[in-house]
């Protein structure tokens, strides 16, 4: 499999540190910076300037002023942009964690704008591929079989974040050629070939994904759940997250108010890849269906990237512990740090891997 290198690996502890203690400050010079790191992460001046420098390289800190004025910042100014430290947070057990945000936090709705910049944007921009101009200009055989193989690809990679044990061969077998992989449970190749008809609905009509509505909503979680014994429509009972404190909402009107605010904030947002953070994080946070929110949540933010001729995400490369430590991050402290990069890796990946 491959596996991109995510920026807890590109960065060392002390650099870490560094930009965990400008993420909790409005702006720290680098005197400051020294004298906040501690016992463990002593360094000195110059080497805190060359932390600093490459942080800044990365992207990960912006500078302000010049000479003994120089001050540092972090990145991001939405809030729910904040950074952890994910190795230094998931040390602690879940009951352990502390200013853990136990219930749903409404205040999201208000920060659900500007989740990429006007520089992001503009770097993404350079690098966008139409994939309706793509796929015209493709063979059609060759785009068919393309096709063909996203889809199995999407279906092995979001099944196996739900604990589906089908291999990437299986799985193209079962697509295929509709043969069951032997020793699996029923359930596991329906949930596969639950997302084929998914994604292949999506892509039959995907000019109507352009404004959300909750019924295309349902639909999609409708098919996801077909025949897996999970109950449609909005929930009327609690349910739990396995590994995290956080309690999603339990009360059916509450959950139908906070989908409708979600569906209203999506349809206001113009960029395609920060409707599709939004889809990932919000649906997952919300919960709003007893069992199926992320793979929903997965093949919407598909159906706006599609509605509007974007890349659609297979998530091959990504670490499932990563993608699920990424959420439970939004649901306890409310930061999309970790989601975004996943969605920013995985459109940069698709660009790379499909329909070329």
């Amino acid at each position: 499999m491959i596996r991109l290198r995510y920026m807890n690996d590109t960065i060392n502890p002390r650099q870490r540190q560094i930009l965990e203690l400008i993420s909790k400050s409005e702006s720290l010079s680098r005197l400051e910076i020294k004298a906040k790191l501690g016992n463990n992460f002593q360094a000195s001046i110059p080497t805190v300037a060359r932390d600093l420098a490459y942080l800044l390289k990365e992207g990960l800190v912006t500078i302000h002023g010049e000479g003994r004025n120089t001050r540092y910042s972090g990145t991001n100014t939405n809030g729910l942009l904040k950074y952890y430290d994910l190795d230094q947070y998931f040390s602690i057990d879940p009951d352990q964690r502390v200013d853990v945000k136990k219930q749903f936090n409404p205040g999201v709705f208000n920060n659900l704008d500007g989740l990429y910049s006007s520089t992001e944007q503009s770097e993404l921009i350079k690098i966008y591929k139409n994939l309706d101009a793509e796929s015209r200009s493709a063979n059609k055989d060759i785009y068919l079989k393309e096709v063909e193989r996203f889809v199995i690809e999407l279906s092995w990679k979001s099944s196996k974040i739900e604990g589906n044990t089908y291999s990437l061969l299986d799985t193209e077998t079962l697509i295929k050629q509709k043969i069951e992989a032997e020793g699996h449970p029923k359930d596991e190749a329906i949930m596969i070939l639950n997302h084929k008809v998914a994604f292949e609905t999506i892509l039959a009509n995907k000019k109507d994904y352009k404004k959300i509505t909750l019924s295309q909503i349902t639909q999609l979680h409708n098919i996801l759940i077909k025949d897996l014994n999970v109950t449609t429509g909005i929930r009327s009972r609690a349910v739990g997250i396995t590994g995290t404190t956080y309690h999603p909402l339990d009360n059916q009107w509450q959950i139908q108010e906070a989908v409708n605010k979600f569906i209203v904030c999506l349809n206001k947002t113009d960029y395609s890849l920060e409707k599709a953070l939004i889809v990932i994080a919000m649906i997952s946070y919300i919960q709003p269906f007893a069992d199926g929110n992320k793979r929903t949540a997965r093949m919407l933010a598909n159906a706006v990237l599609l509605a509007n001729d974007y890349y659609p995400l297979s998530y091959r490369s990504v670490d499932e512990t990563f993608y699920k430590k990424a959420l439970v991050l939004f649901y306890e402290q409310n930061s999309l740090f970790y989601l975004k990069q996943i969605i920013t890796d995985q459109y940069k990946f698709a660009l790379n891997t499909y329909f070329k």
